[in-house]
C-alpha cells in the first residue's frame, strides 16, 4: 500500500496564500489557506494508506486530524524540500500539496502495478500530485520550480529516468482570488468553499 504525503506551510497571516491578498486580508488568506488544508488532510484520512505523513513548515494545529506522522520541512528550495519528503518514504509513495482542496479520495487511490510514476499536472504549469513506486529524491533535485513549465520539465524528468508515467487529471491550484472561486465551485461542500463564502460575505458589508 502506499504512503501519502502532504506537504503543506502553517497557516499564519503573512505566511500563506500572500497572491489572495488583495481583495482578502492576509487573516482571511490564512483562514482559507487552513480551510483549504483541513479539506486536504480529511480526505487523506479517508483514503487506504500505509502510512500518512504531514511535512509541515511550522507547527500542527487544531486543523490536523489523527493519523498522520509530522516532519520538518529541510531547508533550501522547493526542489529540495519536495525530494527530501520522498526521501523519507519506505516503498511507494504520494505528494500532494495542501492547494488544491477539491481532491477526492479516488484520485489518491493509485496502484502502482502497471507503472512507476504517477504525475498530477496543475493549471498553472506547476503539478498538484507526484507518485513513485520506488522514491528517489534524485528525480526532483534541479527540477526549476513554481513557472509555468515546471510540470512539464519535472514530467520530462521521470520519462527521461525510463519511469512508466500515469497522468492522473489536471487540477487547480488556489492561488489567486479567481482560483478560489473555481476551486469551490468545484467542492461546494467543503470547508473551504464555506470559508470563501464567509470570507466574500465580509468583504461585501
Amino acid at each position: 500500500m502506499t504512503t501519502l504525503l502532504v506537504i503543506a506551510k502553517e497557516p499564519l497571516p503573512g505566511r500563506v496564500k500572500t497572491r489572495l491578498t488583495p481583495p482578502f486580508t492576509p487573516q482571511e488568506a490564512a483562514a482559507l489557506a487552513q480551510a483549504a488544508l483541513t479539506d486536504t488532510l480529511r480526505t487523506v484520512a479517508a483514503t487506504p494508506a500505509s502510512r500518512r505523513v504531514l511535512v509541515l513548515d511550522g507547527t500542527p494545529g487544531p486543523w490536523l486530524p489523527p493519523g498522520f506522522d509530522v516532519v520538518r520541512q529541510c531547508a533550501g528550495g522547493l526542489d529540495e524540500r519536495l525530494a527530501d519528503a520522498f526521501a523519507g518514504a519506505d516503498g511507494p509513495a504520494l505528494l500532494i500539496g495542501m492547494d488544491t482542496p477539491q481532491v477526492t479520495s479516488a484520485l489518491l487511490t493509485v496502484d502502482f502495478a502497471d507503472c512507476d510514476a504517477y504525475f498530477g499536472p496543475a493549471e498553472d504549469g506547476g503539478f498538484w500530485a507526484l507518485g513513485l513506486a520506488e522514491p528517489d529524491p534524485a528525480l526532483l533535485l534541479g527540477v526549476p520550480m513554481s513557472t509555468p513549465v515546471t510540470g512539464a520539465l519535472q514530467r520530462e524528468r521521470l520519462v527521461s529516468a525510463g519511469l512508466r508515467v500515469r497522468d492522473l487529471p489536471r487540477l487547480r491550484d488556489v492561488d489567486t482570488a479567481a482560483d478560489a472561486r473555481a476551486v469551490a465551485a468545484l467542492a461546494p461542500h467543503g470547508r473551504f468553499a464555506a470559508r470563501l463564502a464567509r470570507c466574500t460575505a465580509a468583504a461585501h458589508r
